[in-house]
């Protein structure tokens, strides 16, 4: 008789306690993912938008996924986003994560999600920035952050975690105490000189690396002069730039069909242009060599964020608490099992 499946639920303290300190590691798992991604083995449909007609600015979005390979397995993360949390407090975004089994299609986790999202946005990230800046010849000194929220602290973490060192940091944020407290936060982890700065050109311009991490429902930033030092963009926000400044610059996404959709910067230069020929490919494509990035022009990375690298980072915290024998199971949660009682 085959074994009756279990169901576990894994908290925050365990995810949290599962990957930090492990930044190289996540970021090796979600390269993975990318890879088998590249690959054709994962099916990574549409995400699915929960929306609200008396409350525009929130929503909860449906991202299911499937990876082969080593990472084996189904799921689907259900992430809200409610900016209004900030205010009261809260972090604007909250997550869980189900996992399936791959052979019999059962649910065998639940897991707190935000963590693990942020996770595999910064490793995202941070795997794009060490990719595209050591086939530009040099990792970047001088770093600016626009936005300041979760999403920028996990980068920040996982660009430490992938060997960047930076002299100087640069932050700028709409919210003065929101910007003063990353601040405290960056002079308590770097020894590089940290500056508030007024505006986001005065940042950008005195940046080798730009981390776009903010809340932006359309560009604000339009100039493409304030990139003509050739800077290398993390345009993990996706709506920040305007379609001038993408056209102007060398363009790599995670995935050309999920990104140019729901009017991103990239979208919106397609809308402007009719074609797709500003984007040069995927990381996949400068993993794996079809791609490098110039040294003399803007690189902008835009990544609109896979279900696969949540499974590949969730699986990830479930093997680790499994193995440390922490694993909590639901007794009895699948009861009807018995094909005819």
């Amino acid at each position: 008789m085959t074994q009756a499946p279990t169901f576990a639920v894994i908290p925050g303290v365990q995810v949290h306690e599962a990957i930090a300190g492990r930044e190289e590691q996540v970021t090796r798992m979600v390269e993975a993912a990318y890879r088998l991604h590249g690959e054709g083995l994962t099916v990574n449909p549409d995400s699915y938008f929960l929306r609200f007609p008396d409350r525009p600015s929130d929503r909860i979005i449906a991202l299911p996924a499937s990876v082969k390979g080593d990472i084996g397995v189904h799921g689907m993360k259900w992430i809200s986003s409610f900016p209004g949390n900030v205010a009261a407090g809260l972090p604007r975004a909250s997550a869980v994560l189900i996992l399936n089994d791959a052979e019999t299609g059962y649910p065998f986790a639940c897991l707190e999600s935000s963590i693990i999202s942020a996770a595999r946005t910064a490793a995202s990230a941070a795997l794009a920035a060490a990719v595209l800046a050591d086939r530009r010849g040099d990792r970047p000194r001088r770093v600016g952050f626009v936005g300041v929220g979760l999403i920028a602290r996990y980068i920040h973490t996982y660009l430490a975690g992938n060997g960047f060192a930076f002299d100087e940091l640069g932050v700028h944020d709409l919210s003065p105490d929101h910007a003063a407290g990353f601040k405290g936060y960056l002079d308590r982890t770097e020894r590089g000189t940290v500056t508030i700065h007024e505006t986001a050109e005065s940042l950008i311009r005195s940046s080798d690396l730009v981390v776009f991490a903010t809340v932006a429902g359309e560009p604000h930033v339009t100039d493409p002069d304030w990139f003509g030092h050739a800077p290398l963009v993390l345009h993990v926000s996706l709506r920040d730039l305007s379609p001038e400044i993408i056209l102007s610059a060398w363009n790599a996404v995670d995935d050309v069909e999920h990104c140019l959709k729901a009017n991103t910067s990239p979208h919106l230069a397609e809308q402007k242009t009719g074609n797709r020929d500003f984007v040069a490919g995927t990381l996949y494509d400068v993993l794996t060599g079809t791609i490098d990035p110039p040294a003399d022009q803007a690189v902008v990375f835009s990544p609109f964020g896979l279900g696969v690298l949540d499974l590949a980072v969730a699986r990830y915290v479930y093997d680790r608490v499994a193995a440390s024998g922490a694993l909590s199971t639901v007794p009895g949660f699948f009861h009807e099992l018995k094909r005819y009682g």
